[in-house]
């Protein structure tokens, strides 16, 4: 099933001026209300990385926990969230990122993933990459793999996919 990019796109709100002036926030909510355009983003993911052993989908704290849960569901994985510093319970791991309007840490929980697991990283948009680049890192850094990274929308012209040289990475909707 190939997602219907004009229909997923018309679902896509703008938001000028957020979290900031000069940023146009790609708003994903009047995406995840339409069944079927939840269910082509979900779809489009999962079959992408079925087949290949994808043990934990991680999911970046907070459009990214969306997406990520029913992936992992599809594809028989475990759900991990990453998440913005102080909102985990137990022993984590931290990694500071770089976002296109400031900076941050991420958190994981250190018996989150498995030493050689394969896992995917889902977020629903990637900008600069600084986000996923850290959640990489901590993934890596607790020895698992990453198999492959996706996202809902892909701002081309932040070029967030030189910070993920080498990577899978899927993106549903580009924008230049």
């Amino acid at each position: 099933m190939e997602p219907d990019v004009p229909r997923l796109k018309d679902l896509i709100r703008d938001i000028p001026d957020f979290p900031k002036a000069g940023v146009v926030f790609k708003d994903i909510t009047p995406l995840l209300a339409d069944p079927e355009g939840f269910s082509l983003v979900v779809e489009n993911i999962a079959s992408k990385f079925e087949g290949q052993g994808i043990r934990k989908v991680v999911g970046i704290e907070a459009r990214g926990f969306i997406i990520a849960a029913p992936v992992a569901h599809r594809l028989g994985a475990g759900f991990v969230p990453v998440r913005k510093v102080g909102k985990l319970p137990w022993e984590v791991e931290a990694e500071a990122y770089e976002l296109e309007y400031g900076t941050g840490l991420l958190e994981l929980h250190r018996d989150a993933v498995a030493f050689d697991e394969r896992v995917l990283v889902v977020d629903d948009v990637l900008a600069t990459g600084g986000t996923a680049a850290a959640t990489i890192r901590l993934i890596e850094r607790l020895g698992a793999k990453v198999a492959g990274l996706s996202f809902v929308i892909e701002l081309g012209f932040l070029n967030g996919r030189r910070q993920l040289p080498g990577r899978d990475i899927l993106s549903l909707l580009h924008y230049e």
